[in-house]
């Protein structure tokens, strides 16, 4: 009986995470670097980890800029990542942005803004 019992909630609970749905979650950090975007750099480092990928690179954004505007979402094999900006205008500074990315299933390119890059993960 407790076989039957012991079966029954290890299926109940197994079974369920087999039928993952896609989702796509993201952490933002935001450091400003200077009160304009002079000297930007144009180019993103990506560090494939245990729960992600890394991506840092550089962004001219609005002076005080929230991080709680950046939305991710999953279409296809792409993820969509949106800075939203302001209705006000605001002056401009340039961002360290490091933004981590947890996705299921695994995706194979990133749009930023609408540039789109192809994604080959660090191989380990």
């Amino acid at each position: 009986m407790i076989k039957i019992i012991s079966a029954a909630f290890f299926a109940s609970v197994l079974l369920p995470a087999c039928n993952r749905q896609p989702y796509v979650e993201h952490k933002v950090s935001l450091e400003k670097k200077a009160d304009d975007c002079i000297g930007i750099q144009p180019a993103f480092r990506l560090t494939s980890n245990f729960g992600g990928e890394r991506y840092e690179f550089e962004k001219c954004l609005p002076a005080a800029y929230d991080k709680s505007m950046i939305v991710s979402e999953r279409k296809g094999d792409t993820v969509v990542v949106h800075f939203k900006l302001p209705e006000r205008l605001q002056e401009p500074a340039r961002y360290a942005v490091v933004m981590d990315i947890d996705s299921y299933p695994v995706y194979n390119f990133i749009t930023i803004d609408g540039e789109t890059y192809p994604i080959r993960p660090t191989e380990k």
